[in-house]
């Protein structure tokens, strides 16, 4: 019999790939979101893919008795992703509470649910926020660097979550967690039937810069071109969805099999390779032949100047390693936008 997989937020970007890769892989998925950033005509693009609708709840995980009903509903889950939260990190600065409300809240209901209803663990989407910016001798980051203090709420929500997770295994509770600590996922399916689409105005560098690129958006502001890196803008660790959505089914493998080491594991899920904003803007330019409209504007509050991952535990414990290239994930995010424009949809 398949394994039933709970995850949260799976219209999201991340969480729309995530379940495509878990349906391949045999699991299946119930899906709960409350869209509130995200759309339920992915799950017509996720069954495009796969051949399988996942079942799917509109269920906010802030509320407990609607979050119990799912687990009532759909009796036997194995596993949890827990990917729903808000994760723009300059709202986060502005709109604090909303943050501390949403993004804890959701994952204490689900930790209180889970030894009730024999759930044996939960793989948490977290962040390289929670380096804040690493020292230079840590750089790139292994999962040993030091939790610095967060530079948004949103990062801090992050490293509040992970000790949740840790003090609640740690309390003798019967569940074991993956922490997944997430560089900067872009891109979109190679089918182009599903990818990023944030409502609104997009928080997100990619989706900004493939609608500038097309004509949605007037200009692409980069934050600040005065830090101390080669080009004087930020740097990050750019990891194309498809291979971060493999690190779920590697770990929820782990999971469900047993072979988990420690109750609670943590792996970095990124490239191993830095690289700034404005190579970025150039890579894009060269590989669609498309010249971008961008300007320098000031630096932007939160912002890290540069943190990319030491991959090593990911690639030798979890036996997962990301596969492609920076250039083929932007052409995906070219050819994701410009399927939305033939759609009429952006």
């Amino acid at each position: 019999m398949k394994k039933r997989i709970l995850v949260t937020g799976g219209t999201g970007f991340i969480g729309s790939h995530t379940t495509v890769e878990l349906q391949n892989a045999g699991y299946d998925v119930v899906i709960i979101d409350n869209l509130s950033n995200s759309d339920a005509n992915v799950l017509d693009g996720i069954e495009k893919i796969t051949g399988i609708r996942p079942a799917f709840e509109q269920v906010d995980c802030c509320d407990l008795a609607a979050l119990e009903g799912v687990f009532k509903k759909y009796p036997g889950i194995s596993g949890i992703i827990h990917f729903a939260a808000s994760k723009a990190v300059g709202e986060s600065v502005e709109k604090p509470l909303k943050y501390y409300e949403n993004n804890i809240m959701s994952l204490v209901n689900l930790l209180k649910l889970m030894p009730e209803y024999g759930v044996k663990g939960i793989i948490f989407s977290s962040s390289c926020t929670v380096y804040g910016q690493p020292d230079p001798e840590n750089l790139p980051v292994t999962e040993e660097a030091p939790i610095k203090t967060a530079e948004s709420p949103y990062g801090n929500t992050k490293q509040i979550n992970e000790e949740i997770i840790q003090d609640y295994i740690k309390s003798g509770a019967n569940i074991s967690a993956i922490i997944l600590r997430y560089f900067n996922p872009i891109g979109a399916h190679p089918t182009a039937i599903i990818g990023e689409l944030p409502n609104g105005v997009p928080a997100n560098l990619i989706p900004y810069l493939t609608q500038t690129a097309i004509g949605i958006r007037p200009c692409l502001s980069v934050f600040g071109d005065d830090y101390d890196t080669p080009d004087g803008s930020c740097i990050r660790d750019f990891i194309y969805v498809v291979d971060l959505a493999k690190a779920h089914v590697a770990a929820m493998a782990r999971i469900v099999e047993g072979k988990n080491a420690d109750p609670v594991e943590i792996f970095n899920v990124g490239t191993g390779n830095g690289v700034s904003v404005l190579q970025l803007i150039n890579t894009f330019e060269k590989v669609t032949g498309v010249k971008l409209n961008y300007k320098i504007v000031a630096r932007r509050a939160g912002d890290i100047e540069k943190v990319w991952g030491n991959v090593d535990k990911a690639n030798n414990v979890l036996g997962w390693k990301a596969v492609h290239t920076l250039d083929e994930a932007l052409l995906s995010a070219w050819k994701w936008q410009q399927q939305l424009r033939e759609r009429g949809i952006m």
